[in-house]
């Protein structure tokens, strides 16, 4: 019996629904989908025998989860609260609409429908909620606003309350080494920025311990920029260590304007635009 014949007699089984979702998601399992209800993020029907039945909503919104999850890296309480500003008709247009077009064409093969109309005229009947002020974020960088400065030690006390943040939190950061303290147990200028920004960024529900992958990459970066500034600061000229170092600056830079680029792309990519 085909998918939509299913949804059509009642809904699916769970297992129907996994084998929809195994080509997409080869790692989903009957276990991963009761654990999802567990939390709340779906909530399929029973039957009065107590088995679940998947409606074509309930099979779109398993998708948009298990989606957020494989590409976007988000946390389970972040989808959650995607999801609920999405049923409220608080999520933003173009929210709703990357949402249709990522899904949309799933459910319509199997149920015979087309879910992308439904979920433009579910917008219609919305009403837009105010955009959210957005953080600060400077233009290109360039060599001179890596240069290092050194002298400033700061302690755990003045750590705290430059940055605005508690002491678990600064713990929750040292745990994950996002923040690491120097001799003494001091800590650089740039902790400061570091805790702001993790700060800022648990109000989207990201934990330190999701930011963890911010860090091995930036670690992966800075090995590469050392790699190709390491020979120049081994050669013999009297000013190889400055050359080294203009380059490490040059190189970082770059990188760093390249990163900005390539995450422009893709969220743009994932809206759509």
């Amino acid at each position: 019996m085909t998918g939509a014949a299913q949804w059509a007699r009642g809904g699916m089984s769970i297992g129907s629904v996994l084998d929809l979702l195994r080509p997409d998601f080869p790692d989903i399992t009957i276990s991963k989908i009761r654990f999802l209800e567990s939390e709340g993020l779906i909530r399929p029907e029973r039957t009065p025998s107590g088995y679940r039945r998947f409606s074509v909503a309930d099979y779109e919104r398993l998708r948009f989860v298990l989606t957020a999850q494989r590409d976007q890296y988000l946390p389970l309480k972040v989808i959650k609260e995607q999801l609920e500003a999405i049923d409220s008709g608080a999520a933003t247009l173009g929210v709703r609409e990357a949402r249709a077009r990522a899904h949309s064409h799933h459910s319509a093969a199997e149920a015979g429908q087309s879910l992308s109309g439904a979920a433009r005229a579910d917008t219609d009947d919305a009403s837009p909620a105010p955009p959210r002020r957005l953080g600060v974020v400077p233009g290109e960088i360039t060599p001179d606003e890596l240069r290092v400065e050194g002298g400033v030690r700061l302690t755990r006390a003045d750590l705290l309350d430059k940055a605005g943040i508690d002491d678990k939190f600064l713990d929750d950061l040292l745990r994950a080494g996002l923040i690491v303290p120097g001799a003494g147990g001091f800590f650089e200028s740039d902790a400061v920025t570091l805790a702001h920004a993790a700060k800022s960024m648990a109000e989207f529900g990201l934990e330190a311990r999701h930011l963890r992958a911010f860090k091995l990459a930036a670690d992966r970066e800075a090995a590469l920029v050392a790699q190709i500034a390491a020979p120049i600061a081994k050669s013999r000229d009297a000013d190889a260590r400055a050359r080294a170092e203009e380059t490490v600056r040059e190189l970082a830079a770059l990188s760093l304007n390249l990163h900005a680029a390539l995450v422009k792309a893709a969220v743009r990519a994932a809206l759509g635009n």
